[in-house]
């Protein structure tokens, strides 16, 4: 039991150590800079920071050595939105902050800010650290309300303050979420002008307190707004709230974007999609491709990749890959997941170059495809541990060269 109990330490205690000088060496380094991808390349850190990239560093016994052995390494990447620290069971209420329905206020709340209830500690993150994801999106999840919240960037380092970049608002706007507000998509833009207009001053408030009005203002001076649109049509009126109120705007969903990717090109409005929706969900889905996100791409169009999953938020790879296997460039694909999202929501760089944080990913194989796993994943120049949940009850009801059926052996 002691030793049960020492190993949780450590696995939850993993994050919090103190970083070290390490030296990975003999590494395919994919920079997602100006530098490409080199090959057989050292990269020096030094406290939790790139300190130099050069082919033979030099080194000494002081300083830890991960042979790459001419693998892959990325930067951490990127989880999509997930819930991550916010659901730990999504079934059993008291685990799950990650949205609010039937307040008693019967307001709109953008000051619900969930990453005041964000747990590192949860099991669901050092799960999705070690296939190679360093940080994600804290999404405000679907309720009751136009606006449903607001979330940010995290990284999956142990910390409480693990933050980065502005608030990021949800707004819903499809139809799927509309019976949520009268039955139809229209009393979501009715709602939302209101609100609007009462953060401006220019009428009563009546569906936002005075901290909403202050979290919705401060929002629109440095914050980014994700709409949730699938429906070409509703993407196109997305892009003219946006003009209209002078915002940083994101489209979340976009499976018909690519029927109006030049718009969204003019605009600069990026894209978070699943490269995995190719069939219609609904009738806001009907155009749904595979090759979405490659059209988007050829336009000019930033593309985002996120499952729409957070327990499996692994799957952001398999998406990645699928766009490039559907005519999106591999670098591209590779940055949707990696340095772009931070780009946009204001977060640190993820590029690997000298001064970057050391959040870094050895691959045994292309980090786009499904067969390669995440070798030694790197957070802030500290190797992690690769223990998780799923880790401990593999090693444990897996047992190596049984004599006997699966049924027959004993935990």
């Amino acid at each position: 039991m002691k030793d049960k109990l020492l190993v949780l330490l450590l696995l939850l205690g993993s994050q919090l150590a103190t970083a070290q000088d390490l030296l990975i060496t003999n590494a395919t380094l994919h920079t997602q800079g100006k530098n490409g991808v080199i090959e057989n390349t050292d990269v020096l850190i030094k406290s939790g920071r790139i300190a130099r990239i050069a082919p033979r560093i030099a080194t000494n016994k002081m300083i830890r050595v991960i042979n790459a052995e001419g693998h892959h390494v990325t930067p951490a990447l990127f989880a999509g939105l997930t819930v991550s620290g916010l659901s730990e069971v999504e079934a059993v209420r008291e685990s799950v902050d990650s949205s609010y329905s039937e307040l008693y206020t019967d307001l709109m709340h953008p000051e619900f800010d969930v990453r005041v209830a964000y747990n590192p500690h949860s099991s669901v993150i050092p799960i999705t650290r070690v296939e190679g994801f360093g940080y994600t999106l804290l999404t405000a999840t679907r309720g009751d309300r136009s606006l449903t919240g607001q979330g940010g960037l995290v990284r999956f380092d142990g910390g409480y303050d693990s933050f980065e970049g502005g608030p990021v608002v949800y707004v819903q706007t499809s139809g799927r979420s509309a019976n949520k507000v009268g039955g139809s998509r229209v009393a979501h833009w009715m709602l939302l002008q209101q609100a609007f207009a009462e953060a401006d001053g220019d009428q009563d408030a009546d569906l936002l307190s005075v901290r909403g009005i202050e979290a919705l203002n401060a929002a629109r001076e440095d914050g980014i707004f994700v709409f949730a649109a699938d429906r070409a049509a509703d993407i196109m009126r997305v892009l003219a709230f946006i003009e209209e109120h002078k915002l940083e705007g994101v489209i979340h969903g976009g499976r018909e974007a690519w029927m109006v990717a030049g718009a969204l090109a003019e605009a600069e409005v990026p894209v978070i999609l699943n490269a995995l929706d190719n069939l219609p969900a609904d009738f806001d889905s009907l155009g749904a491709r595979l090759d979405n996100a490659a059209t988007l791409h050829e336009a000019g169009v930033t593309v985002i990749f996120s499952s729409g999953e957070t327990h499996n938020a692994r799957k952001v790879r398999q998406v990645a890959g699928n766009a490039a296997a559907n005519g999106m460039p591999h670098s591209a694909a590779l940055a949707a997941i990696s340095t772009v999202p931070a780009r946009v929501f204001g977060g640190e760089e993820r590029d690997i170059t000298k001064g970057s944080r050391a959040d870094l990913v050895i691959w045994s194989g292309d980090p786009l495809e499904v067969t390669s796993i995440a070798e030694q994943v790197i957070m802030g120049g500290i190797p992690d541990s690769m223990i998780s949940r799923q880790t401990l009850l593999r090693d444990r009801y897996l047992p190596e060269n049984p004599t006997l059926p699966r049924a027959y052996i004993q935990p």
